[in-house]
């Protein structure tokens, strides 16, 4: 049955009837509009009647000319060359049409009805043809690249361009292949659906186009993705599918399904019906494939090295949802949308998970191996490397976490950052969440650092890692998530731990030597000065040549600090009380140290030159303590 225009119901004869007069003996000629002589007294015509008559013998000229039957018609096309060819013989079917509709409602049985019944169908089939071959031979110049930027909406209608004599587009040679193309098919398409013919020519457009839509996906890459089979995948296979798929659906969507769209918007402009089933049939079943496969992709079995693939799936589609929803806006195309937003949601609760099972990984981190001269933990820099990567998908997490809010068993301490712009709102999800993970760190570091037996090491020990915490923020977008109250807080945190370090590692040190110089100090009382400033010395020096701080910044301000608190006083003391032990036979084994060696002694700590350490169960005085997993 056709899809619009003049139904076939309401013409004087159906199809079977129409081909029984293909076989007829008596042939269908113009000769069919005279009156019998057999006849006394001829009919009195109308001029309406004289009008439809004259159109039939023009049409009947023109249509026959390009009768596929005939052996003399050799031009391989009507809308090859001779654009005004085309222009004749589409303006003919439309008064051929015009002359239907009258003879219909004035004699259903007139001779002339049948003619144009006959004429109707051999401009149909030549149509057909024309509209296949236009279609199948200008494949590449109808191709999605060429057509996508164009919109088809609000073009002009087949009687319009009949009326206006196919002004430009069919008139002239000028412009694109691809535009003159569109402009014939669109032509064709308005004339055979507007005669009852529109079954036809959907048939053809559809045969076609879907097997030119599938060929393209396919070059793309993009196949019939089976669940199964991906999960069957290795991993290396499956990223390379992934790749290929970040690749393809860019391409997939602006260029080969929205020039789809806007080629069947624009051929099937007359239908809204037609160009949705045509849109639909075409591009459906390749459009939920292509949107399937991150959905499946994502049920490969999660790990953290693997979130960063599916966050890059999850923001394709999210970036392309606009152009997805424009252009499978219709309601036989919703599927389409659905496993689009079913592969987002299905992304989304993985990458969430993924991020869930790290965190629970810090907190469950039961290693009791130790780090060498207190430095930096394997811990802290992997989950650091891991945050600050994060980073750079932001945009995406804040759509992600965004629906994920923390539980309500690991509260945040009270300002504990805040965030740039923020004001007194609401803070967003990712700085809450990476701030939450940095917290986690945090809190088992307290517990690692108990692991040391020199307290004054775990001092060192939380330096050095919240001080590589620190240093990774600043040097990452992690320092605007996470705002300048939360560097400063956690600067200064570093600095107590260092100090902390410094008291209990030098204080033997520093204190033994007197606080001030008193005059009264006799030999023997010097004699014991520098005796027990030579042993504490050594002592520190000795313990500390193994201990580390990888960061130079803190290495040198350590350096510093400590240099500060004994040279001077050192100096002072060595100074005053040098000239005493003059007479000392053995002086250089009572004074080992002059001022200046300090510093060349202290310049070659914290390089971790020797290996070694110990451990002990016992607990440090400074642990802060872990807030409930």
């Amino acid at each position: 049955m056709p899809i619009v225009g003049t139904p076939r119901a309401n013409q004087a004869m159906p199809r079977e009837g129409i081909s029984n007069l293909f076989s007829s003996s008596k042939p269908l000629s113009p000769s069919y509009s005279f009156p019998s002589p057999h006849i006394r007294f001829a009919p009195k015509h109308t001029f309406s009647e004289s009008m439809m008559e004259e159109n039939l013998e023009i049409a009947e000229s023109i249509i026959t000319r390009w009768d596929l039957n005939n052996s003399d018609n050799t031009v391989p096309s009507l809308f090859h060359d001779n654009r005004r060819e085309s222009v004749e013989f589409l303006k003919s079917v439309k008064d051929l049409r015009r002359a239907m509709d009258f003879f219909i409602s004035t004699n259903s049985n007139s001779d002339k009805l049948v003619l144009a019944q006959n004429l109707m169908q051999i401009a149909m089939k030549r149509l057909e043809k024309e509209f296949h071959h236009i279609l199948s031979t200008n494949r590449n110049q109808l191709d999605p690249e060429s057509i996508s930027g164009r919109s088809s909406r609000g073009s002009s209608t087949f009687d319009r361009e009949i009326e206006e004599e196919y002004p430009g587009e069919l008139t002239t040679e000028e412009g694109p292949i691809s535009e003159l193309a569109m402009a014939n098919l669109k032509s064709i398409a308005d004339c055979m659906i507007s005669s009852g013919y529109g079954q036809e020519c959907v048939k053809i457009y559809k045969l076609v186009r879907k097997s030119i839509t599938d060929e393209n996906l396919y070059q793309l890459g993009i196949e019939g993705f089976r669940s199964a089979q991906i999960q069957k995948l290795s991993w290396t296979a499956l990223d390379h599918m992934i790749n290929n798929w970040l690749t393809a659906v860019k391409v997939a969507v602006k260029t080969i399904f929205r020039g789809e769209r806007n080629l069947c918007d624009h051929v099937f402009s007359a239908s809204h019906t037609i160009r949705e089933s045509c849109f639909s049939d075409i591009t459906k079943e390749g459009a939920i494939n292509l949107f399937r496969f991150p959905e499946m992709a994502s049920r490969n079995k999660p790990s953290t090295g693997k979130i960063y693939r599916f966050m890059e799936l999850y923001g394709a589609t999210f970036e392309l949802w606009p152009d997805i929803e424009s252009i499978f806006s219709y309601e036989s195309t919703s599927a389409v949308n659905l496993q689009a937003l079913s592969s987002l949601v299905r992304l989304g609760q993985t990458i969430h998970n993924i991020i869930a099972a790290f965190e629970s990984t810090i907190q469950t981190d039961s290693s009791r191996t130790m780090v060498p001269g207190g430095g930096v933990h394997p811990l802290t820099q992997s989950v650091m490397a891991f945050i600050s990567s994060l980073v750079d998908y932001s945009k995406i997490l804040s759509e992600i976490l965004s629906d994920h809010p923390l539980p309500n068993n690991f509260p945040m301490p009270e300002s504990y950052f805040e965030s740039p712009g923020q004001g007194d709102g609401p803070t967003p999800a990712v700085p809450l969440h990476l701030a939450r993970l940095i917290l986690v760190l945090l809190c088992k570091l307290d517990t690692k650092a108990e692991l040391y037996k020199d307290v004054s090491l775990s001092y060192l020990f939380l330096a050095n890692n919240i001080n590589f915490v620190v240093v990774k923020v600043k040097l990452t977008n992690l320092n605007y998530l996470l705002g300048h109250e939360w560097f400063s807080r956690h600067a200064r945190k570093v600095e107590q731990y260092a100090s902390s370090y410094e008291a209990l590692a030098w204080n033997k040190v520093f204190s033994s030597l007197p606080e001030s110089n008193s005059t009264g100090t006799s030999v023997e009382a010097v004699k014991g000065i520098f005796r027990k400033f030579n042993a504490a010395f050594e002592e520190a020096y000795r313990k500390q040549t193994s201990w580390v701080i990888p960061d130079r910044k803190l290495r040198d301000k350590v350096k510093v600090s400590i240099a500060k608190k004994l040279t001077p006083a050192y100096r002072e003391f060595y100074d005053t009380y040098l000239g005493m032990l003059s007479g000392e036979k053995n002086l250089g084994v009572l004074v080992r140290f002059g001022p200046d060696d300090l510093e060349n002694y202290l310049s070659d700590l914290f390089h971790g030159t020797v290996v070694s350490g110990s451990s002990s169960s016992s607990s440090s005085s400074h642990s802060q303590g872990c807030l409930p997993r």
